[in-house]
């Protein structure tokens, strides 16, 4: 996984939502499942980053605005969601 690094001077709101996991196999499974689509959902109003430290995943957003923000967190939750069912489908 590959963290991009966005300034959140250049995004009014931010939050950073924290996945913790029993191992740092699972965080680097999910971690690397979500992390592709950083970039790839990007628009004109808000953001993203994705890294991890250990068995912990870290979600930055960053958004110009509050419903922006609120958009992105929702995306990035069921993303990671999925991600954790996939995993714990394929053991």
């Amino acid at each position: 996984m590959t963290p991009t690094a966005h300034s959140g001077d250049d995004y009014p709101h931010t939050i950073g939502l924290s996945f913790e996991y029993d191992d740092e196999r699972r965080a680097r499974l999910v971690g690397d499942a979500v992390a592709v689509e950083v970039g790839q959902i990007d628009d004109d109003r808000s953001t993203a980053r994705v890294s991890r430290d250990g068995e912990t995943l870290r979600v930055d957003v960053f958004a110009h605005d509050l419903v922006a923000l609120r958009a992105g967190v929702n995306t990035w939750v069921r993303l990671v969601e999925t991600a954790e069912d996939v995993c714990e489908l394929a053991g």
